[in-house]
């Protein structure tokens, strides 16, 4: 199913007596999910993105702006009418049920037309449950899962209905590190299997990045950017993009365009054909490699060796952050020495940023210049 959002807008009423005004959850945003897609929606806490997919399925009505499934608008239809399958952060589980009335439980819940035999229930539970791997549990209750198995029997009952879409809140964040990684590469496999068009909300850059399609980065409720994952962190439209995607994060300084040099402090790092201004410059850990006559140089801290990679821990007086990292292979940290680390730098790992606006800036490209 293809979902098409059209400048939704969405406002509550202020609890704030001494600021009376609405708060804006989400603002003017329009996008057009593909059917059969997995789509990560992304952004800080409070960006909107949980009232987004509300708003999707029905849970809360919008200001403004429409919502429709394969061009019928579903603004004002219920949620029980729309077909959709919702998987929450907490799972929702039903703890005095077991994990075969979980599933079942939405079938059993419909009515007239829609109603289904016993055996044809007993079927769809377990396909869904064999889609999700846990059909030996189905007399176990909540309580006797792990975390990762609650989360597939959340999912097994939100697909149960074969729904014409699925939308999955923070569903990862309750889980350890080595369970969210393995949870995420099965939702991927089962919305593969499915094909069912798939909304995975989170703010974590690197789940959004390893399974999506497509990414939507979303900032103060509006739409910042969207694309493929690799294409968004190669080519982000703002700093804020820049900095919200990437693990470690990009290395931010002040610096200036001077003479077609990108500069910062005193030193010359690399030709930037741009007219001069003062901009941000945005360094990926990974645009740094290490050498003894390189443009750019940093106070060495500290190496941390972390397997296959080593990650070279600086100062920088013009840094935003209090730490520089660069991410180098390990054989090449033999030749970082204190108490000075040099550099040289990916022009392709490199991006700037105006400094007022912190809008983009591509090399080559004529920027006005500043009121």
């Amino acid at each position: 199913m293809k979902i098409t959002l059209e400048h939704l807008t969405k406002k509550f009423r202020s609890k704030n007596k001494k600021d009376p005004n609405d708060v804006i959850a989400v603002n003017d945003f329009s996008y057009e999910i593909p059917e059969g897609k997995l789509i990560g929606l992304l952004g800080p806490s409070g960006c909107g993105k949980s009232t987004v997919l509300n708003l999707i399925c029905g849970l809360e009505k919008p200001t403004s702006g429409r919502i429709l499934f394969d061009g019928v608008d579903v603004s004002d239809v219920e949620p029980e009418h729309r077909g959709i399958g919702l998987v929450f952060q907490n799972y929702a589980l039903y703890p005095h049920l077991n994990v075969y009335q979980n599933i079942i439980f939405p079938l059993q819940n419909l009515r007239g037309k829609d109603k289904l035999p016993k055996d044809v229930m007993d079927k769809k539970v377990m396909d869904a449950a064999r889609l999700v791997q846990i059909e030996k549990y189905l007399e176990r209750r909540p309580a006797e899962l792990s975390g990762g198995q609650q989360q597939r029997v959340a999912i097994a009952r939100a697909l149960v209905k074969m729904p014409k879409a699925l939308l999955l809140d923070e569903p990862l964040s309750n889980l350890d590190a080595r369970l969210r990684l393995q949870t995420r590469e099965e939702l991927r496999r089962i919305q593969r299997e499915t094909g069912i068009t798939t909304i995975f909300v989170t703010h974590d850059q690197e789940e959004a990045m390893s399974i999506s399609d497509y990414i939507l980065v979303m900032n103060s409720g509006r739409l910042d950017q969207y694309g493929k994952p690799q294409d968004i962190y190669d080519d982000p439209k703002n700093l804020f993009v820049a900095k919200f995607l990437g693990t470690p994060p990009i290395n931010v300084f002040e610096g200036s365009i001077k003479n077609k040099k990108l500069v910062i402090g005193e030193e010359e790092t690399l030709d930037f054909d741009a007219p001069d201004r003062d901009v941000w410059a945005g360094i990926r850990p990974e645009a740094m490699i290490p050498d003894d006559a390189g443009a750019f140089g940093c106070e060495l801290e500290r190496i941390e060796v972390m397997g296959r990679d080593t990650s070279v821990v600086c100062r920088h007086p013009l840094c935003q952050a209090p730490t520089v990292r660069a991410i180098i292979a390990a054989e090449q940290a033999v030749g970082v020495k204190p108490p000075v680390a040099r550099f040289t730098l990916k022009p392709s790992k490199v991006l700037v940023f105006d400094k007022n606006t912190e809008e983009r800036i591509r090399p080559g490209a004529e920027a006005e210049d500043e009121k």
